[in-house]
C-alpha cells in the first residue's frame, strides 16, 4: 500500500491521490493505535489527525514509512528526532493556516476589547479601539505576517519578540514590527498575541518572570501550546485583574480542574483549536501535504528504478540509441 490516510481529507484531494497511488483511507483507526501499527507494515506514506502520535515505537512498525502528513494544525506529538533517524520526514504546510489563524486572533482582540470594560478618566465604564492599542506578537510565525498586514488597516503600533530572532534581522523591518524583549514587549502592549512555536526549552517562558510585569488592563490571545505559560503565573495576573482577561485557543486536559490554578478564572476563555480550522485553510493545507507526499514518492520511486553499471558490463540501448 502506498498512502494510509486517517485523517478525513478534502474530496478532491482524496480523488488526487486515489488516481496515482494505492490508498487506503481508515479514520477509525485514529482511535485503535493497536490496529493503526498493524497497518503500517507496508505503508510508505502515512496521513493522521493531531490525535495521533507518532513515536519511535510506531516508527517500529513501519519500515517501508518514508512521509508522515498532518492537515491539521500541530505536530508537538510526533516525535521528530525518531522521524529523522528513521528517515522520516513529517510533512505539514507551515502557511496554510497562517490568515485563519490571524483573522481568529485579530476577532478574539476585538470581542475583548469590547466585551471587558476598563474605567475611563471620567469613571466611565468602556471598551477600547484596536486601532489606538499597541499590540505584542510574540513569536514571528507565519500567522505574525498576516496579523501585521491586517492590523496595518486598523492602524495599531506592532511590537515583537522571537527568542529565535536577533533584533537586526531583516524580518522585523519587512513586517513592519518593533523588536523588544519579553519583559518590556509585555509592560508595552494593550494587547498581547502568541504564535510561538512550543518547544521543550520554552517551557513556561510566559511564567512569573514576565506576567506580573504586564501592562494593566491588557488581553492576550494565544494559539500556541499551552505550555509555553506558567498556569498559576497567568491564574495570577487574571484573578488580580491586572490582565483584564486572555483567550488560549490550546489548552492541555486538566488544566481547568478544581485543583489546578486555572479553574474558576472567569476572565478567561477556552476553545478547542479553532483557529486554523476554516474551510479555506483545510483545503491549502490538504493539496499542500499531498503534493509534498507525490513529489517524495515519486522520487523514492525514480531512485527504485535506476540500476546502476560497473565498468565493463554492457549497457542495455534499444537499436538506434547508440551514437556513433
Amino acid at each position: 500500500m502506498d498512502v494510509l490516510i486517517v485523517e478525513p481529507l478534502e474530496a478532491e484531494v482524496m480523488q488526487w491521490l486515489l488516481e496515482r497511488y494505492s490508498v487506503r483511507y481508515a479514520p477509525e483507526l485514529a482511535r485503535d493505535p493497536r490496529s493503526l501499527r498493524q497497518s503500517l507494515y507496508n505503508v510508505r506514506a502515512l496521513i493522521v489527525p493531531s490525535s495521533v502520535a507518532i513515536d519511535a515505537a510506531m516508527l517500529h512498525y513501519a519500515p517501508v514509512l518514508r512521509a508522515v502528513g498532518r492537515v491539521s494544525a500541530g505536530a508537538e506529538n510526533i516525535d521528530a528526532e525518531a522521524c529523522t533517524k528513521a528517515g522520516v520526514e513529517i510533512v505539514r504546510s507551515l502557511t496554510a493556516t497562517a490568515l485563519a489563524e490571524a483573522e481568529f486572533m485579530v476577532g478574539a482582540l476585538l470581542s475583548m476589547l469590547r466585551r471587558v470594560p476598563v474605567i475611563g478618566s471620567d469613571g466611565m465604564r468602556v471598551g477600547r479601539e484596536l486601532g489606538a492599542a499597541t499590540v505584542g506578537l510574540v513569536g514571528m510565525a507565519p500567522a505574525a505576517r498576516s496579523m501585521s498586514q491586517l492590523l496595518s488597516g486598523f492602524g495599531s503600533h506592532l511590537v515583537g519578540y522571537d527568542p529565535s530572532l536577533h533584533a537586526s534581522d531583516g524580518v522585523w523591518s519587512r513586517w513592519r514590527v518593533e523588536p523588544l524583549g519579553l519583559r518590556e514587549l509585555l509592560e508595552q502592549s494593550d494587547a498581547v498575541c502568541v504564535q510561538l512555536a512550543y518547544y521543550s526549552r520554552y517551557h513556561g517562558l510566559l511564567g512569573e518572570r514576565f506576567l506580573p510585569y504586564c501592562k494593566p488592563n491588557q488581553v492576550l490571545v494565544s494559539i500556541s501550546h499551552s505550555a509555553l505559560f506558567d498556569e498559576q503565573a497567568l491564574a495570577d495576573v487574571l484573578a488580580s485583574g491586572r490582565m483584564a482577561a486572555a483567550w488560549l485557543d490550546s489548552l492541555e486536559p486538566g488544566a481547568l480542574d478544581p485543583d489546578r490554578p486555572l479553574h474558576g478564572i472567569e476572565s478567561l476563555q477556552i476553545t478547542p483549536r479553532v483557529a486554523s480550522t476554516t474551510r479555506e485553510s483545510r483545503s491549502r493545507s490538504a493539496w499542500a501535504v499531498a503534493r509534498r507526499i507525490d513529489e517524495l514518492l515519486s522520487f523514492a520511486q525514480s531512485v527504485a528504478d535506476f540500476r546502476g553499471t560497473g565498468p565493463g558490463e554492457p549497457l542495455d540501448l534499444s537499436p538506434g540509441t547508440a551514437s556513433s
